[in-house]
This record gives structure tokens, C-alpha cells and sequence, in this order.
């Protein structure tokens, strides 16, 4: 489990196919604190420590990411370069500064628009339809693995939904989010708590 609350930027020096893809990550991190076998997300992804190296401050990981978590990832996610939010897993006693998250992706949103508001960003997303009676205003979403508040929600003639978020400055500078624009595409997890809702609602259809 995770909260959301990123702690590091990470790079994706290389990306190799072994069958699943091999990524070697860098990171500010201590390799003496990133046991083999822990969990770590990666921009909103779930993903497995194999291997470590480097020292404190700069240091690397690998992971495998397999074929079906690419295909229900954003577009160029796990390519050479791309930054990815970095959080690791929750410890018991941790403190919950943002909320519950799993680190499973629900789906992949679109940026489609970027603006300013007061001294913040505001960006617009729109979701498919299969997540968006899952999108409520004052709800909770994590956007590539940040944890952050719904402002509005609009919904789409397709079934499609547009919600807006502020990313305050300091978000926006320890996160990936800051860089994102129209046409970018983001992983998207609902509120464990919707997930659950939307199970319970589609057992009572049957």
C-alpha cells in the first residue's frame, strides 16, 4: 500500500526486454535502505525491487515490468529518460499524508488543458468512461501516483468525464506533474473506496 505522496524523482537510464522489460532507475535515494523484493511505485505503478547499486544520493534500481502492465500504462511510460514519481511502500506507524492507494492503474487520462490559477497549475483531465461515474468533486485520485483533491467534474456526451485539479507550486516542483501539458498521457487510480462501491453496485445489477 501507498499514501500518494511521492518522495522522489527518478530516471530511467535503460530499458531492456527480457521477455517482461528490465528498467534500471536512478534516484537521490540509499541503496541500503531499498531491500531486494520491496515494493516501490513508479509514477502510480506497483513495481518489484530485483536489483540495487550505486551509493547514498545516487543510487539505482531495477524492476521488471511486464507486457500487461505496459498495455494499461500511459504512452511512453517506460521508455529511456522518462522521470517517474517515486514512492515507496507504506510501513505500519507511517504517517497517512495523503490517502489509501494500491499502486494498480484503473486507466490512462488524457491532459487536456493546462492553466493557471492564483499561484497554482490547473490541469484537466479527461478519463474513459469505465471510471468515470468513479470521479466525484471533493473525491480523491491519484494522477501518476500523487495523491490529489478533485476540483470539478464535467461529464462528456460519450461517457467520458473532464475533472480539473489545482497542483499547488511545491507539487508541482518535487513531482512530475509541474511538466505536464495538453496531450500528455497520465495513469490513473480511483479511491480504493470507489473501486469498492463499483463492485458492490455491479452485483446488484445481476
Amino acid at each position: 500500500m501507498f499514501t500518494g505522496i511521492v518522495t522522489a524523482i527518478g530516471t530511467i537510464v535503460t530499458a531492456e526486454a527480457r521477455g517482461d522489460l528490465r528498467l534500471r532507475i536512478s534516484c537521490p535515494w540509499d541503496p541500503a535502505r531499498i531491500a531486494i523484493g520491496a515494493s516501490i511505485a513508479c509514477s502510480g505503478v506497483c513495481l518489484t525491487v530485483v536489483e540495487t547499486g550505486g551509493a547514498a544520493g545516487d543510487m539505482w534500481f531495477a524492476v521488471d515490468v511486464s507486457g500487461e502492465t505496459q498495455s494499461r500504462t500511459g504512452a511512453g511510460m517506460w521508455e529511456p529518460g522518462r522521470r517517474l514519481n517515486l514512492e515507496p511502500a507504506l510501513k505500519l506507524g507511517d504517517e497517512m499524508g495523503g490517502h489509501l492507494v494500491t499502486g494498480h492503474v484503473d486507466a490512462v487520462g488524457e491532459i487536456v488543458e493546462r492553466g493557471r490559477e492564483g499561484g497554482s497549475t490547473r490541469l484537466a483531465v479527461r478519463a474513459p468512461a469505465a471510471i468515470a461515474g468513479l470521479i466525484a468533486p471533493k473525491g480523491s485520485i491519484t494522477v501518476d501516483g500523487v495523491s490529489l483533491t478533485v476540483n470539478t467534474v464535467s461529464d462528456e456526451p460519450d461517457g467520458a468525464v473532464i475533472f480539473a485539479l489545482n497542483i499547488i507550486p511545491h507539487t508541482g516542483e518535487v513531482t512530475t506533474l509541474g511538466a505536464l501539458g495538453p496531450g500528455d498521457s497520465v495513469n490513473l487510480e480511483i479511491d480504493i473506496l470507489a473501486r469498492y462501491l463499483q463492485r458492490m453496485r455491479s452485483l446488484k445489477t445481476h
